[in-house]
């Protein structure tokens, strides 16, 4: 039987392989999508969108503290999970028709199963026995929880993972978190504020370490504030499960300077590994084609989104770096149209890409920390400005929550017209002109010209300076929305002085940042 062909295959059915197969089919393209399981891969059925939808369920659980304090009467208030499980999963699978929709729209083919690489001299996938070609190939797999072994940890099978967790028929009464990460983060954070009895295991002292230093330290305080039982220094030794079917975690700490320790957390009924997530590159014979992998089985890719392999591609988790929809989405659109539109520079610029940890408070997060500012640009060439405050909305509760924001600034010096540093005059300066004449409304002014000043200058003279904003670090209440409109400005090269110059916003949180000092 001859191989059915097609102009780009895609593997993957998740975010990043739906863009890129659509914007593939927009610009002209015969296009075959090869998913064996829901579309939307793990953002829209088991990642980002069920996950919001419970850390929203959370959001309302915090505010009813509050609601006493702003003159509402809320005795009596009780929490369904079983309700709100079942309007997100009504959601998700909603999402899912919809995508299944637009991509039979797109006259994109769905080919259900599990595609590998066949040893063919050109390359070609293979479904159940079936052969398909395309001189464009996409491998957009994405990833999975990592989960220990029970040869690694006795007893680690019978947790689960942020996957199992929206399989939760009930909120449990105790959970056990294990991870430091964002997902860890997060899940502690929801199971902990609808009301879960909750710990976190981290094998350091904070969280999120590879965020900037005040992030880490302060979503690390945030959670002890809410009361999460944050257990630092310390692994998991062994699972086992009691004859009430609780499980009990056997736990080693070892904190610097201090004698080691081994405790048992009992009665667990929720178990929850959150200590990574690994490619799903196994199974797809990429050593058939010559497509290379690093050490953790990752697909190697250059700026490109190329592999080592003409004609092959891949994009989103499965590569590696940046593991976030959005990026996949952005790397499967711009590789659409550099194959089948002509635009050979068409890459992601995977610079100054924010994102959020939803967290409580949440936070949000873009360009250089400041220790990687300190080692690209040197200490002497950086210049923080931070603010700790309790948002307004805190101002008649009795729970107090602070918001903390970084601003990291650094670089060469880069020049300023006058009009960014405050004047609203004319500055067509004439040395000849001993005064100035500006209008508003119809009205003129005359002033005199400065004979000296520094910041009132013409485009010929020299201008002042100021540092280059390379990073914007912030939790606190609405700091995930904040976010966007300060990551474009970033994106598009914002000084110091553009945020200075901006009038700010009163009464909120986002004004902090155009008033710095």
């Amino acid at each position: 039987m001859a191989a059915a062909a097609y102009e780009l295959l895609v593997l993957g059915g998740g975010s990043g392989g739906l863009a890129g197969a659509r914007r593939a089919a927009e610009l002209g393209a015969r296009v075959a999508l090869v998913e064996p399981q829901r579309l939307g891969g793990t953002c829209v059925n088991v990642g980002c969108v069920p996950k919001k939808v419970m850390w929203n369920t959370a959001v309302h659980a915090e505010f009813i503290h509050d609601h006493a304090d702003y003159g509402f009467e809320t005795a009596g208030v009780k929490f369904n999970w079983r309700t709100i499980k079942e309007k997100r999963d009504a959601y998700v699978r909603r999402l899912n028709d919809i995508y299944e929709n637009n991509v039979k729209k797109a006259r994109i083919d769905i080919i259900r199963g599990y595609g590998k690489f066949t040893a063919d001299p050109e390359p070609a996938i293979e479904v159940d026995g079936k052969k398909y070609t395309a001189p464009h190939i996409l491998i957009a797999t994405g990833g999975r929880p990592a989960v220990p072994s029970d040869s690694e940890i006795p007893g680690a099978s019978l947790g689960m993972t942020s996957d199992g967790f929206f399989d939760l028929e009930e909120l449990p009464r105790r959970s056990v978190v294990v991870g430091a990460g964002y997902i860890a983060v997060e899940m502690v954070g929801i199971l902990s504020t609808l009301g879960s009895k909750s710990s976190l295991l981290i094998r350091h002292d904070k969280v999120l370490r590879t965020f900037d230093s005040l992030i880490s330290s302060n979503c690390t305080q945030e959670l002890e504030n809410t009361g999460v039982d944050v257990w630092k220094h310390t692994q998991v030794k062994k699972v086992t499960k009691s004859p009430c079917g609780l499980l009990d975690v056997t736990v080693a700490s070892v904190v610097p300077g201090r004698k080691p320790t081994e405790e048992v957390i009992r009665d667990v009924d929720c178990l929850l590994w959150a200590v990574g997530r690994e490619p799903n590159s196994e199974g797809l014979c990429l050593d058939r084609v010559g497509v290379r992998v690093d050490p953790k089985g990752h697909v190697v890719v250059d700026e490109y989104q190329n592999t080592t392999r003409r004609g092959i591609y891949a994009i989103g988790d499965v590569c590696g770096r940046a593991l976030l929809t959005p990026v996949a989405i952005a790397a499967g659109r711009k590789l659409a149209h550099r194959l089948f539109e002509g635009k050979q520079d068409s890459r992601l610029d995977y610079e100054n890409i924010p994102t959020v940890v939803f967290s409580h408070p949440p936070i949000g997060t873009v360009g250089l920390t400041e220790e990687e500012a300190v080692a690209i640009h040197g200490k002497d060439n950086v210049k923080i400005y931070n603010t700790s405050f309790t948002p307004l909305y805190h101002a008649v509760t009795q729970r107090k929550v602070k918001c903390v924001m970084k601003l990291v600034c650094a670089g060469k010096e880069e020049k300023v017209s006058a009009g960014q540093l405050g004047d609203s005059g004319d500055h067509g300066w004439l040395s000849s002109c001993p005064h100035v004449v500006s209008s508003w409304a119809g009205i003129q002014f005359s002033h005199p010209k400065p004979k000296s000043s520094p910041w009132i200058l013409g485009p010929t003279y020299p201008l002042a300076s100021s540092p280059k904003v390379v990073g914007l670090h912030m939790q606190g209440l609405g700091c995930d929305e904040i976010l966007q409109g300060f990551a474009v400005a970033i994106k598009m090269g914002a000084t110091k002085a553009d945020l200075d110059n901006t009038v700010a916003i009163h009464p909120t949180s986002a004004e902090e940042l155009v008033t710095l000092r």
